[in-house]
């Protein structure tokens, strides 16, 4: 999430999403050449952090000369531009010691998700920009949580950028009225920043703690800010819960562990517990909306000491619920799974057999898991192993790919 921060602090100063950006990416390329040599700073966020800003002072500086108007720059830029010999390593050394703060304390990760998700753009737009700029998401990656084409996510983003940059959009959290129009692309971005860090769309990892934690800390800041706002404790409170999981989802060699396999003594009873209240404090609000009914549903699993303790009709009825109130396949695929443990896979299966025929789902790899599951319960094992192999061709994860492929080796055993 150092990308975030970067870009976070570059947009405060040249008031350009795309420009800063390049700046960070320029940053990135000068560490790629000076450190192999030089050594790995101490502190290299720092350092890439004022390296970055000093090439924003450059253009900034251009910018003045050109327009005549260098001696309007602010006194931080000025007194970079007058020791302009200092190294990365010694600003970065200033910058701990406060001699560089900016006189600004917000956060300028938050600030940057408000900015991406301006009005001016669709919702769409709003999730693909953020997502890429906060979250460091790929487009392949933004695209699968969308269930959309690679294609697609690239040129919205290309175009959001495009229209910040032509309507100069102030790096600012809006106030008051101006806040509820992005409150909800705001949450929908932390939620999927959370989403793709719990469960990683692809690679050699299973999760990618970072980006869960960056999501929890942008949720608390976000709480602290909006202490009566209904659904962003809910959606904290669903974060909490579900990152208390953390060192339960993973075996001993980073392999996924399954939820009603998992050894819930190692769940994080602090966070369940920092999840409780807030979902608490969201019920006092009459909040009951889509985090806050997700919320419920994972606090259901947390409160449950043993997995076959749990609540399955309350969750089928949490879902009914959250169906209602945000249908999706998604969502209707999440409910199926819910009624096939709350009264047994042959209620579920019809269901999901229909879920088949939705143009959003096709390729979706948790489709054909959920009815492979299914299969292999009500021992149609031939049917369950091809559901599994056809689950694991689909999935980029490589760690979720041997699970799947696992799970389709098992259902030859008598």
């Amino acid at each position: 999430m150092e990308a975030a921060r970067i870009v976070g602090a570059l947009v405060r100063m040249v008031r350009d999403v795309g420009l800063a950006e390049e700046l960070a990416q320029d940053a990135m390329l000068q560490a790629l050449e000076s450190w192999p040599g030089a050594g790995v700073p101490d502190r290299p966020g720092a350092w890439l952090m004022q390296v970055a800003k000093h090439r924003a002072l450059d253009h900034l500086r251009h910018q003045a000369l050109h327009a005549g108007k260098e001696g309007q720059l602010s006194w931080e830029f000025d007194e970079l531009l007058r020791d302009g010999q200092r190294q990365p390593d010694e600003l970065a050394q200033l910058a701990e010691l406060g001699e560089l703060a900016h006189p600004d304390t917000g956060d300028d990760v938050l600030r940057l998700v408000f900015v991406a998700c301006h009005p001016l753009l669709s919702p769409e737009a709003r999730a693909a920009l953020a997502l890429k700029l906060v979250g460091g998401l790929s487009s392949a990656e933004i695209a699968r949580a969308f269930l959309v084409p690679e294609a697609t996510v690239a040129q919205r983003i290309v175009r959001a950028k495009r229209t910040l940059a032509e309507a100069k959009v102030p790096f600012e959290v809006p106030r008051g009225a101006e806040l509820t129009p992005r409150l909800a692309s705001v949450l929908q971005v932390i939620y999927l920043i959370f989403n793709e860090g719990y469960a990683a769309s692809a690679g050699s990892d299973w999760l990618r703690p970072g980006l869960c934690r960056e999501a929890l800390r942008l949720g608390r800041v976000l709480a602290g800010l909006m202490p009566r706002e209904g659904e962003v404790l809910g959606l904290l409170a669903l974060m909490e819960i579900q990152s208390s999981r953390e060192r339960a989802r993973t075996g001993p060699d980073g392999e996924p562990v399954l939820l009603l396999d998992q050894d819930r003594s190692r769940w994080d009873r602090l966070a369940i517990g920092r999840g409780l209240a807030a979902l608490d404090g969201a019920a006092q609000l009459g909040a009951y909306g889509p985090y806050a009914l997700q919320a419920a549903i994972a606090a259901c699993h947390a409160r449950a000491l043993r997995a076959d303790e749990t609540d399955w009709i309350r969750i089928a009825a949490l879902y009914d619920a959250l169906a209602q109130l945000q249908p999706s396949p998604v969502v209707e695929l999440n409910r199926a799974v819910a009624l096939g443990m709350a009264y047994g896979p042959a209620e579920a299966l019809p269901l999901v057999d229909a879920l088949c025929a939705e143009p959003a789902l096709r390729g979706y790899h948790l489709l054909p898991s959920v009815r492979g599951d299914l299969l292999a319960r009500l021992d149609r094992h031939a049917e369950a192993r091809a559901e599994f192999e056809r689950a694991a061709a689909l999935t980029r994860n490589e760690r979720e790919r041997a699970l799947l492929l696992a799970r389709s080796r098992a259902c030859h055993r008598p």
